[in-house]
């Protein structure tokens, strides 16, 4: 990896002072004497893009990551010119351009630093590729703690942390190591309870230094390309986040099954030994939607064939697995095997759709069929063939999802591990060498796979999932974090990695429970999966050389532990999905690590373990073998113990006990947690009456409830139904009030509220201003009652 020292050895160069301003609407030019022209768009009163020419000229303006439906606007926009700088200011920033060196400083309307530069861009020529090494220092301000860059195995806060965003095959890779599987090259800065994001968007390895080279320096640079960069002001994180979420995207709502419990294995081959899995999991009674087929499916591990020796007949297991619940997910890599009598590797050839090397040749690569080409996904055509290719599997088989692995792509046997600086690719009409597409190359072939099951899926929604991954990827498919190990530290790093990819837009994601590389012993096993089926994508996969990984793998006791975490997801599945539309309507991730939630609480800055689910529920992993518990911080509010109902005040750290069929898992107080009834796979039962866990507060909390088919696209023409609620609470009242919006018609006409922490015993109800006689609505006691679901407001006295 470069060093900003090694850098600086060899010869930087430095805007010189500004000759020239012109603006044009939302842009804003700033021209010096030597040639750097700084572009300054605002996008929003608070979203504002920076980018750099050097000699005069911008290269063209084209990014992956960028999403079609990104928010454009702002409220004021002026500029003005002052004897040291110019100065832009929008209704929420202002921002400070040197007249002398072209440095940037942006303060909030309390002239309050958000940001400021230290060397500021510069430059060095890279002879042995041409172009620019591109490079931005800022100044690190004390106390100033950074969030986000997508998958990194690292603690939470990454102040004195330096990273590499290269996409790489990282097998069974350790605590702190760099580069990973994917490339998300965004931050969010907290100083002085402010938070403000940057990203920079740029396809080149691209490298950060949180202050870990110089102490008051944060630093970006990249191999290549422009000084591109984005930055959001909050004040609060969750402004920010939202914001980055807004410019590179969301996914669509997925199918329902989609969140429900996944097993795979590399490989559950032939079709009886997925048979037997299946039925295994339907005699013991532990839900599951979904098992994956690996490599060993394929003929020769070429992609898009069936190994029929071991699959004589796919489309009938297919069937058969659908009619016990199941869907069956397919792996497809980008490796095409060299054999001129396999269909797939005639077309590409006769197309030209394979990369080639700098002087012509195509390239080629060791993957598992052995030699292989690779088919160049920057190139819109290749896209749209690509795309094609999965309608027999698709549409003729019927499988309802697909895999991409290997994607970054990873290539055997080679010191790289990848594919060559020199290859070319089309990059969408704007020709490059891999060192610019290799961090976009998985990307490109997830989103062909996604438009190609989205179009032989229809009218079902699509379910796709990648290895590798640029920012903006998160638009495709889900993303899991590659091939971690069965070690008490990579439940750690499992933990930290899926609060930062949620801070980092990037929210359907999930990690190989129990490890892919090694053996789990039964303990680990079943505190990742209580961990587990707290994240957004929740599938065990395993390697399958050091045995077996189903849940049943490690005897009775943790069978019966795993099961009731898998049940317990399920019931939780409405709101899980609520989780999912809050994503996708605000950007709002569905995970947050505790600095998110309270950036104000200075305990929070440094905390990796505990997280807040959804909104309303906070969860901490025993990641310790021998456990009878563990310590945890517990953030401002109060919060109710899951499993025995106790209070906690906030703002505390504390023991709390969790042994071996435990995790500490708590509810804040007013919040109100929709519940289905366990079910073998979504979809198995008719949802009669939904249940409503509600914890009693004294003041006000709110909560929603978001469903619809859970498949097809009917949601997307209003037939989705959002249920707000309001709850009240006061000494011998509670009040619950309902918002209704969408037109679908739920299967269930009743609510079975359950409360919890009632201060008082009911002794009458009204619903809607009418009392109802305590026997229509099942009053069991001080602790339920069942009442229909369109009230609007519902008010129970007590005493």
């Amino acid at each position: 990896m470069i060093t900003n020292t090694e850098v600086a050895k060899r010869g930087n160069q430095h805007p010189d002072h500004i000759v020239d301003f012109r603006q044009e609407n939302d842009k804003m030019y700033f021209t010096t004497q030597n040639g750097v022209i700084l572009q300054v768009t605002i996008l929003r009163d608070s979203v504002v893009r920076f980018r750099y020419a050097t000699e005069y000229v911008f290269e063209p303006d084209f990014s992956y990551a960028i999403s079609e439906d990104v928010n454009l606007g702002y409220n004021e926009l002026t500029v003005e010119e002052e004897i040291p700088e110019y100065v832009i200011i929008t209704s929420k920033i202002k921002i400070y351009i040197n007249k002398a060196n072209l440095k940037v400083q942006i303060v909030d309307m309390d002239d309050v630093i958000l940001t400021e530069d230290e060397l500021g861009f510069h430059w060095e020529e890279n002879f042995d590729f041409g172009g620019n090494v591109v490079k931005m220092s800022k100044v690190c301000h004390s106390g100033e703690s950074y969030y986000g860059m997508g998958d990194k195995a690292s603690h939470t806060n990454l102040k004195g942390k330096r990273v590499n965003n290269w996409v790489t095959d990282s097998y069974a890779y350790g605590k702190d190591q760099e580069p990973l599987y994917k490339s998300i090259p965004f931050y969010i800065g907290l100083k002085e309870n402010i938070a403000y994001g940057i990203f920079f968007d740029n396809s080149f390895s691209t490298y950060f230094d949180f202050a870990a080279e110089k102490r008051n320096v944060t630093s970006f640079w990249a191999d290549g390309g422009e000084m591109n960069y984005y930055f959001f002001y909050g004040p609060r994180m969750q402004e920010v986040v939202e914001s980055y979420t807004d410019l590179t995207g969301v996914p669509e709502l997925p199918p329902l099954w989609a969140l429900g419990f996944h097993q795979s294995k590399w490989s559950y081959y032939p079709e009886q030994k997925v048979k037997d899995i299946a039925s295994k999991f339907r005699k013991l009674n532990i839900p599951c939607d979904a098992i994956y087929l690996d490599i060993d499916y394929m003929d020769g591990f070429r992609c898009f064939t069936w190994n029929k020796q071991y699959f004589p007949n796919p489309k009938k297991m297919i069937e058969e697995m659908e009619d016990d619940g199941f869907k069956v997910i397919t792996m497809i890599d980008p490796g095409i095997k060299i054999d001129r009598d396999y269909w797939v590797y005639q077309q590409a050839m006769d197309n030209g759709f394979f990369c080639r090397r700098a002087d012509g040749p195509h390239f080629k690569g060791k993957v598992w069929p052995g030699e292989c080409k690779f088919p160049d996904f920057t190139n819109p055509r290749v896209r749209e063939w690509w795309a094609d290719l999965y309608k027999e599997m698709i549409a003729d088989l019927g499988a309802s999802g697909v895999w991409n692995d290997m994607n970054e792509p990873a290539v055997m046997e080679v010191p790289s591990k990848t594919a060559n600086l020199d290859v070319r690719h089309d990059y969408d009409g704007h020709p490059c060498s891999h060192r610019k597409a290799h961090n976009v190359y998985g990307m490109q072939m997830v989103r062909a796979t996604y438009e190609g099951v989205k179009k032989f899926m229809f009218p079902r929604r699509p379910f796709v999932l990648t290895r590798a991954a640029y920012a903006g990827t998160q638009r495709y498919c889900a993303t899991w974090t590659g091939d971690n190990v069965a070690t008490w530290e990579h439940l750690w790093i499992a933990n930290v990695q899926m609060q930062r990819l949620c801070m980092s837009g990037y929210s359907f994601a999930g990690s190989d429970i129990g490890g892919f590389a090694e053996q789990p012993n039964g303990e680990l096993f079943a505190r990742w999966m209580q961990l587990a089926v707290f994240h957004p994508f929740c599938r065990v996969h395993s390697s399958g050389d050091h045995g077996d990984q189903e849940p049943w793998s490690f005897g009775d006791e943790i069978t019966n532990i795993v099961r009731e975490f898998i049940e317990l997801r399920y019931q939780l599945m409405p709101y899980l999905y609520t989780m999912f539309y809050n994503y996708i309507k605000e950007g709002f991730p569905m995970l947050q690590s505790l600095v998110f939630y309270d950036q104000e609480d200075y305990q929070t800055h440094f905390r990796t373990d505990e997280f807040i689910f959804g909104k309303q529920m906070l969860v901490c992993p025993v990641q310790e073998p021998n456990a009878q518990g563990r310590r945890m911080y517990f953030p401002k509010g109060k919060w109710y113990n899951y499993w025995t109902d106790e209070l906690v005040e906030g703002g505390v750290e504390r023991w709390v006990s969790a042994e071996i069929h435990r995790i500490p898992l708590f509810v804040k107080e007013g919040g109100m947690i929709p519940k289905y009834p366990v079910q073998q796979y979504v979809g198995e039962k008719e949802i009669e009456k939904l249940a409503i866990d509600v914890y009693f507060k004294e003041g006000t909390e709110r909560s929603e409830v978001y469903e619809d088919q859970q498949e097809g696209y009917d949601y997307k023409k209003g037939r989705y139904s959002l249920r707000r609620f309001k709850l009240t609470g006061k000494e011998n009242e509670l009040i619950i009030q309902q918002f209704k919006d969408g037109n679908f018609i739920t299967p269930y006409n009743k609510f079975k509220m359950t409360f919890h922490g009632l201060p008082f015993t009911i002794e009458t109800v009204e619903l809607d201003n009418e009392e109802v006689d305590l026997n229509d609505i099942k009053l069991n006691g001080n602790n339920s009652i069942e009442v229909g679901k369109d009230f609007t407001e519902l008010h129970i006295f007590g005493k």
